[in-house]
């Protein structure tokens, strides 16, 4: 994975770990991830899961894969 999307990973990760689904509900990282769990991510977790997405889509895309990605 280029580096650009690994740094949005990390954030990503960094940020679900700290979430009150993995810290009260006692919930994993993945299980929080899935859309019946939705509710119980904040927000910004759920902005920068969908960068990461923007990201990894951008490393499948012809138009960009030569480019690369925007970062």
């Amino acid at each position: 994975m280029p580096s650009s999307c690994k740094e949005i990973r990390a954030e990503l990760v960094e940020c679900i770990l700290k979430s009150d689904c993995v810290l009260i509900d006692g919930l994993s990282p993945k299980d929080c991830l899935h859309p019946e769990n939705e509710y119980r991510v904040p927000a910004e977790c759920k902005a920068i899961k969908r960068s990461f997405f923007e990201c990894r889509r951008g490393l499948l895309d012809m138009r960009t894969r030569f480019r690369g990605n925007k970062s």
